[in-house]
């Protein structure tokens, strides 16, 4: 086994990738180090599910890292995957096929046994399938001191806030997945029983759960109706108002819940034409939960277009306006365009305004539909409002120590999300036939439910309690005592509570808004503190906080001790990734910052250090830190002019720079490296440069063509000779 195992995924870390894997192989080939990749890209899984039937001998590399992370040598640098949509998943299909690569379609309808087989399978690559695979421990957040010096000496803005902003964030105030939620604390090793009984009594049996003793458990529902009312409240107050409409899921993630919760926006806009043309729409399988593009170029196959098209344009003429998120594509058009832990940062950070189709900057009416998260967004404008936006100069910072274990809480859900197809009741019964949960419901309702196992919270404790005895920094526990799950949360805390004050680490209990205002409270004061979180506000805070400190999420340091003893280490989000990609195909630039592979690289490398006591290892660590920091001071991050690939020649030169002078056992080795590095600095720069703003192409999005991939991304032979 590797001693280091780095991931292959997706869009802009992929093809970054093929620029930096190499550097990092040789550095580390020089210190007697071994690294290899795995591949876990959506296109990599998809090859996988059908590797014996197409001949191709693909394992499944994300089952092996998988099985990898349950033993204590475990040392990984995960790279930002796709967590897969429909639509995206049609597309890498289509691109296979194209390939000669004769995977299965995605059967839209189940008519044969094959055609559940194939949908079953491809189910394990939609949404969030990577990360419960490989996230098999607790995540431990923070920003190094360099980069956060950085940020202080070039800070950028967080936008222009006053009283007299009016962007507002709006959330159901009835029948959501906050009070719909009852929760409780498994007391024995059973199995549960998820059901649907019709109001005729028939009773279908959905999922069967392991459940074990000590371990919460949830169940809640959303209601179709209540999401219909909220929205159509939602389309009245923005036009009153004259805001304009942005809706924020995460269709990505919530893979079975949010694409439907996208859909009711979509037919709420759209009721008169969804009154007229609903059958037809049935009968052609126009689904909203699509998007409008999706729809678009179904309608345009019908008789009737024209007038369905002109019904579509009468009502977007009457109603308040939606976020245009370019010329091109309307917040409505693509579900998985809009992540909301990425949007709603962005949106604040641009002063509450987005465009609409005219191009026109306004104040947003930002729709969140369930409340459990909203009101941190919703906090954070008041906040802003109140005090101005936050001066990245002088700010602390926000680290996060998060419930991430064995699936724990909502991002294990979808596997136990369902949609009621008729009026009847959801009842979850143990094997004794008790009913544990019972909610009536109504058809279009979407209940779900979550897990969070009892050593990955305390896990989760000890962490928390870690990192206060090491930073000396406050914590506060986002946690909720009016939610149910919160409750049990609290009360399992409670066996921690004399090792956090015996410790003399201070912290306290709050609510999401009252964590949310006090935080931003100690940060403003320029202290830093540690916000201890279940699943989903670890994703939404480690994105909130170092978006408006550092501009980006991917400036954080992310490391999963992994409960078996080894560790993951994480390098940022990939929102930005296609957009990105889109950018280097059409003038062969690409501006994706590599920062959090750098970070992650060299906690890997500290790790490597500490249990396999490699002194090499540690070198390569505290050279590569002092070389992000030249990386960052000299302002080598990729830009306007600077491109990826020069970024990471300027990481090799300056890291190969303080190998050379550490005076520790591999210096020497690292002398002629860095030698050759600077003398050929100007040829190195001039051929990476040479078809700066031309278009370039991979023969492929999903599935690149390796020699193609290669040669644009290593264009400069002078480096590849040095390097090796």
């Amino acid at each position: 086994m590797s001693d280091i195992i780095w991931t292959k995924t997706d869009e802009a870390p992929l093809f970054a990738s093929y620029s930096l894997f190499p550097i990092v192989k040789s550095f580390l080939s020089r210190a007697g180090i071994s690294i290899t990749r795995a591949d876990i890209s959506l296109a990599g899984r998809i090859l996988s599910l059908f590797s014996k039937e197409l001949g191709l001998n693909k394992a499944d590399e994300l089952e092996l890292l998988g099985e990898l992370t349950a033993h204590k040598e475990a040392n990984i640098i995960k790279l930002p995957n796709i967590s897969a949509t429909l639509v995206q998943l049609k597309a890498a299909i289509e691109e296979l096929r194209s390939k000669g690569i004769n995977v299965p379609f995605y059967p839209d309808e189940i008519i044969t046994d094959y055609d559940e087989e194939v949908a079953k399978k491809y189910a394990k690559v939609l949404g969030s399938a990577v990360n419960p695979v490989l996230r098999q421990g607790n995540s431990d957040r923070r920003v190094l001191p360099p980069v956060k010096e950085f940020a202080k000496k070039h800070p950028h803005s967080n936008g222009d806030w006053d009283k007299a902003n009016k962007t507002k964030i709006c959330y159901m105030q009835k029948g959501d997945f906050y009070e719909n939620e009852h929760s409780i604390i498994a007391e024995k090793d059973e199995k549960f029983y998820i059901n649907f009984i019709n109001s005729d009594g028939k009773k279908e049996l959905l999922k069967e759960l392991a459940i074990q003793s000590g371990e919460i458990v949830d169940a809640t529902f959303l209601s179709a109706d209540e999401l219909d009312k909220f929205y159509e409240s939602c389309f009245d107050e923005a036009e009153k108002e004259n805001l304009t409409l942005s809706l924020h899921l995460k269709c990505t993630m919530m893979k079975v819940s949010d694409p439907v919760i996208f859909a009711h926006a979509i037919k709420s806009y759209f009721k008169e034409v969804f009154e007229l043309f609903g059958d037809e729409f049935k009968a052609h399988g126009v689904e909203a939960k699509n998007g409008l593009k999706d729809m678009f170029s179904k309608i345009l196959t019908l008789k009737n277009k024209n007038e369905i098209l002109a019904k579509f344009d009468e009502i977007l003429s009457k109603k308040a306006k939606i976020w245009a998120l370019n010329e091109n594509a309307s917040n409505f058009d693509v579900p998985n365009d809009v992540i909301i832990d990425a949007s709603v940062p962005a949106l604040i950070r641009n002063s509450g305004k987005v465009k609409d189709k005219d191009g026109e900057l306004n104040f947003s009416l930002c729709m969140i539909p369930d409340r459990t998260y909203a009101r941190v967004y919703e906090a954070c404008v008041a906040d802003f409002k109140e005090y101005g936006a936050l001066d990245v100069s002088n700010i602390g910072s926000v680290a996060n120590v998060g419930l991430m274990a064995k699936k724990a809480e909502e991002y294990g859900s979808h596997d136990k999300t369902f949609i009621a197809k008729e009026d009847g009741e959801f009842v979850v019964f143990d094997e004794a036939g008790e009913s544990v949960f019972k909610f009536s419901v109504k058809s279009g309702d979407i209940f779900r439910m979550t897990q969070a196992k009892e050593d990955a919270i305390n896990a989760w404790f000890e962490l928390a309690l870690k990192r206060g005895e090491i930073s000396k920094d406050e914590l506060i526990f986002w946690l909720d005592s009016s939610r149910a799950h919160d409750r049990n949360l609290i009360a399992k805390f409670e066996k921690f509570r004399e090792k956090f004050i015996n410790a003399g680490v201070k912290f306290e209990i709050l609510n999401y808004e009252q964590a949310t205002k006090k935080s931003l409270e100690i940060i403003r004061a320029g202290k830093d503190v540690i916000g201890v979180t279940g699943n989903v506000l670890r994703d939404y805070l480690t994105d909130l906080f170092p978006i408006f400190e550092l501009g980006g999420s991917s400036k954080m340091l992310s490391v999963v001790p992994l409960l078996a003893g080894g560790a993951m280490f994480e390098t940022g989000a990939g929102g930005t990734a296609p957009t990105l990609v889109k950018e280097l195909k059409e003038r062969n630039h690409l501006l994706w910052d590599s920062l959090g592979e750098f970070l992650a690289l060299s906690a890997s490398l500290e790790h490597l250090a500490f249990f396999r006591q490699k002194k090499e290892a540690k070198e390569l660590s505290e050279a590569l830190n002092r070389a992000v920091a030249s990386y960052l001071d000299e302002n080598k991050t990729p830009n306007a002019t600077l491109d990826t690939r020069e970024s990471h020649f300027y990481l090799a030169l300056f890291w190969a720079r303080e190998m050379a002078k550490s005076g520790g056992i591999l210096s020497k080795i690292f002398e002629n490296l860095a030698d050759e590095l600077e003398k050929n600095e100007s040829e190195i720069l001039k051929q990476i440069r040479e078809k700066d703003g031309a278009s370039v192409e991979f023969d492929g999005y999903y599935l690149l063509d390796e020699a193609r991939a290669n040669e644009v991304m290593r264009p400069s032979e002078i480096l590849n000779q040095i390097i090796g």
